[in-house]
């Protein structure tokens, strides 16, 4: 049997592979992307009065709407278009750097994406995947639970962290990309 936070490795170490290939600029959009879903997610569920209630009212809408939210935005985060600025700032960088910021940046979009999901099914008590899964003991429960105190949307998830950093983001897009 593995352990959930050997998985949650080896995803966040698949992600870096794919940031090494995709380049720092495109992992830089898909982190901004998952912050967007968040920030989303804190505005429907928070801010919306006639929505927010009926959606927190409901644990497994609740899970499914965090869930489809972000990885809708992962995914179109990860369809970003080819950016004629983006092509020429990996042009001048050397191959070498590039490669290494962009596995740098993967690890920490794999981070977001999969920390985010993770942290997600964890509240919601592993839905459709109880029977798979079986708690932690031990060490790897303690390593679980100092994990899950780091993942995006404890830190991240809540106001005004969040809407700090997607101003944050926006101003980095618009300094870095336009």
């Amino acid at each position: 049997m593995i352990s959930l936070v050997i998985v949650f490795y080896m995803f966040v170490i698949l992600f870096g592979f794919i940031g090494a290939m995709r380049g720092w600029a495109k992992e830089i959009l898909v982190t901004f992307s998952v912050i967007l879903a968040l920030a989303f997610i804190s505005v429907i569920e928070l801010l919306l009065p006639m929505v927010g209630p009926f959606i927190q009212s409901n644990p497994s809408m609740q899970y499914w709407f965090r869930i489809l939210t972000v990885v809708l935005m992962a995914f179109f985060g990860y369809q970003s278009p080819k950016f004629s600025r983006l092509s020429k700032a990996a042009e001048r960088r050397d191959r070498i750097q590039d490669v290494m910021l962009g596995m740098f940046l993967g690890l920490v979009s794999g981070w977001f994406v999969i920390g985010t999901l993770w942290y997600y099914t964890h509240q919601a008590d592993y839905p459709m995947l109880a029977k798979y899964v079986v708690p932690a003991q031990g060490d790897m429960a303690e390593s679980m639970q100092r994990i899950l105190k780091l993942l995006p949307p404890v830190w991240l998830g809540k106001q005004p962290n969040i809407y700090i950093a997607v101003v944050l983001a926006f101003i980095f897009v618009i300094i870095v990309f336009l």
